[in-house]
């Protein structure tokens, strides 16, 4: 899903706020037994003003990751692909000018993602193999369609949030034939932020405004989580009374510079539990489950450690830290995935940047 977001207004608060000092580089993670630790890996070399916004993989040798690059303040700059082949990231262009938010992979190498151009047009791509091309689907180019966020099924059907002209907000690709599904009952004019589709086959769009799960034959609208200038960045399924949903917001009023605080909600399908993060101001940016579909880790960014990635892990009763590596510059990780692999044990990719805000200092940042 992701999606996301350099945050505007916080370049050095947390140096001027009395930054803690980052600790331990890194904290062990734990795939099939085997202890394992996160690691940065290099990014390939990306203009000033950058920043990666999600994160798929097909397997340990196929990943792919989106976002933008040479971005000037609100001014969006141009859309970054990278692909990862086992052994290194390299860059695939596409090179329209906009950004990317949102990329999902399939078990077989392919692979889609959307974003937007710097003319507001909704932009959808399809992975080759060798190379991003664009996809042609109902309502594009027309004014108030969007795409948020999208999410792969077998047999080749994939699913992508947004909105159109009539309200519909969830786009069904099958086999190259796209259909805008019927609207959900409920009155919103924003977008959902991104889709998950649960193990069940059940799709769930996700956004402040809205949460609603179609069942491939009707709607289910749950209560919205709301919240003040709030924004939510992932969903998890894990059951219709077990959802988990992470994001951020901002509260009322504050100094310039007031840093986000976290939002981690737990669902029963007809309300919203506030669960206590291990750490309270900043965000989580991104939420996966194991390969059963259990909650498994969210990734985060903690104001008062900027350094270094504050993971969560799930432990079976309650979410506790995990670090990545410690940093000379912010890190600033907007999403995170699982690699498939055997037994559930293919490890993680986060990726994100290197700055809190559209500056030249921004870099891709990639951990696994």
């Amino acid at each position: 899903m992701r999606r996301r977001r350099f945050i505007s207004g916080l370049a050095g608060a947390g140096a001027g706020l009395g930054l803690a000092s980052a600790g331990p580089a890194a904290a062990s993670v734990r795939d099939g037994g085997a202890p394992r630790e996160w690691q940065a890996v290099t990014a390939p070399q990306a203009t000033g003003a950058a920043q990666l916004t999600d994160v798929a993989a097909s397997g340990p040798s196929l990943a792919w990751a989106v976002g933008e690059e040479g971005r000037s303040g609100s001014v969006r700059g141009t859309a970054l692909a990278l692909l990862w082949d086992g052994t290194s990231w390299r860059r695939t262009g596409p090179g329209f000018g906009g950004h990317l938010g949102s990329v999902a992979a399939t078990p077989d190498g392919s692979a889609w993602a959307v974003g937007t151009d710097t003319a507001g047009t909704a932009r959808l791509l399809a992975w080759n193999g060798t190379a991003w091309q664009e996809a042609g689907f109902p309502g594009r180019g027309a004014a108030g369609t969007s795409l948020t966020g999208i999410a792969t099924g077998p047999g080749g059907q994939v699913w992508v949030s947004g909105r159109n002209s009539d309200g519909s907000v969830l786009l069904h690709g099958d086999n190259g034939s796209w259909t805008w599904l019927p609207a959900p009952p409920a009155t919103t004019t924003v977008a959902p932020t991104g889709v998950h589709r649960a193990p069940c086959g059940d799709l769930y769009v996700y956004g402040h405004e809205l949460v609603a799960r179609w069942d491939g034959a009707a709607w289910t609208v749950l209560p919205a989580p709301g919240g003040i200038r709030a924004s939510f960045t992932g969903l998890l399924p894990v059951a219709p009374d077990d959802i988990w949903l992470t994001g951020y917001d901002y509260g009322v009023g504050g100094p310039p510079g007031k840093p986000p605080g976290v939002r981690l909600l737990h669902g029963d399908g007809n309300g919203w539990e506030s669960v206590t993060a291990p750490f309270g101001v900043g965000m989580l940016t991104g939420i996966v489950g194991d390969a059963r579909g259990r909650p498994d880790r969210i990734a985060g960014w903690d104001f008062w450690d900027q350094t270094r990635a504050h993971y969560l892990r799930w432990d079976g009763t309650a979410w506790v830290s995990e670090r990545g590596p410690v940093a000379t510059t912010p890190v600033v990780m907007n999403a995170v995935a699982s690699v498939p692999g055997s037994g559930g044990s293919g490890g993680y990719w986060a990726v994100g940047t290197t700055s809190t805000s559209p500056s030249s200092s921004a870099l891709p940042r990639i951990e696994r």
